[in-house]
C-alpha cells in the first residue's frame, strides 16, 4: 500500500522547486494533492501534471501573506477532497543586502511570506485538522539558515530560525489532537530561488558566479555538492508518513553535512 494513500497534503509554492517536486512524490505515494502558489496559472499547471499521471490534484491560488486568500485557499481543498492531513508550509522568496542596506520594506516582506505565511497556512489547516479528528502532519520548510547565519540574508535567517520555534509550538498543542509538525532544513537546492542567488551574491561580494557556488554555497559541504529537490522530497514523505507522535517537533537537516548536529 503506498504510504499516504487516502490523505490530502496541501503544498504552498508547489508550481516548481521544491514544493513542486514534494507535490509529486506525494501523489506518487497516493495523496491527493493540493497545488497552492501565488501564480495560479503555474498551480493549474502542476495539478494538470498529477492529474494526467493518474494522481488527483486541484491547484488553487493563494498569497500566503493575505489572510482571506489562505482560508480560501484550505476551504477549496476541503471542498474538493473533503479533509486536509498533510501542510507542506513552504512558499518563500529570497532578498540579499548587507544589513544597513536593506530597506524596511524588504524586511517585512521577507517575515511576512516565511513566518505570516507559516502561521496563517498552520491555523487554517489545523482547524481542519481538529475538526476532523483524524490528526495531521504539519511541515515547515526551514533551511541550514535555520541552525546558523550567513552574511547578506538577516531576514532569512530570522525567518527560518522562527521556523522551529513555531513548528515546537505546534508539536506541543497538537499533540492532543494527534497533529505533528517538524521541519525540513536542507542546504543549498539549485532552484531559480537559489539561481537567482549566484549572480546577486557574485556582484555583492565582488567575486565571480563560479566562486560564490565554490566558496560560499556549498564551501562546508563534505563532497561539494548541492542537495535536490529528490532528497528534500523524501524526507517529507518520511515526516509525513511517520506513524505516531514520537517524531514531532524536530528539524532535520539535509545539507551534505554542511550542517552537522
Amino acid at each position: 500500500m503506498s504510504r499516504l494513500e487516502g490523505k490530502v497534503a496541501f503544498i504552498t509554492g508547489a508550481a516548481s522547486g521544491i514544493g513542486n517536486e514534494i507535490a509529486l512524490e506525494f501523489a506518487r505515494e497516493g495523496a491527493k494533492i493540493v497545488i497552492a502558489d501565488l501564480n495560479s496559472v503555474a498551480a493549474a499547471a502542476a495539478a494538470a501534471e498529477i492529474e494526467q499521471a493518474g494522481g488527483k490534484a486541484i491547484g488553487v491560488a493563494a498569497d500566503v501573506t493575505d489572510e482571506a486568500q489562505v482560508e480560501a485557499a484550505v476551504q477549496a481543498a476541503i471542498k474538493a477532497f473533503g479533509n486536509v492531513d498533510i501542510l507542506i508550509s513552504n512558499a518563500g522568496i529570497q532578498i540579499v543586502h548587507p544589513i544597513e542596506e536593506f530597506t524596511f520594506a524588504d524586511w517585512k516582506k521577507m517575515l511576512a511570506i516565511h513566518l505570516d505565511g507559516a502561521f496563517l497556512t498552520t491555523r487554517a489547516c489545523m482547524k481542519q485538522m481538529i475538526a476532523s479528528t483524524k490528526g495531521g502532519s504539519i511541515i515547515y520548510m526551514g533551511s541550514v539558515h535555520s541552525k546558523e547565519a550567513s552574511v547578506l540574508k538577516a531576514p532569512y535567517v530570522t525567518a527560518k530560525h522562527g521556523l522551529i520555534g513555531l513548528a515546537k509550538t505546534v508539536a506541543k498543542e497538537g499533540a492532543k489532537h494527534n497533529i505533528r509538525a517538524n521541519v525540513i532544513c536542507p542546504g543549498f537546492v539549485r532552484t531559480p530561488l537559489v539561481e537567482k542567488q549566484i549572480p546577486e551574491q557574485a556582484k555583492t561580494l565582488g567575486i565571480s558566479e563560479a566562486d560564490v557556488i565554490k566558496n560560499v554555497m556549498l564551501k562546508e559541504t563534505v563532497d561539494g555538492e548541492f542537495t535536490t529537490t529528490a532528497d528534500v522530497a523524501q524526507v517529507a514523505l518520511m515526516f509525513a508518513s511517520f506513524p505516531t507522535n514520537a517524531l514531532t517537533g524536530q528539524s532535520l537537516v539535509v545539507s551534505h553535512g554542511w550542517f552537522m548536529q
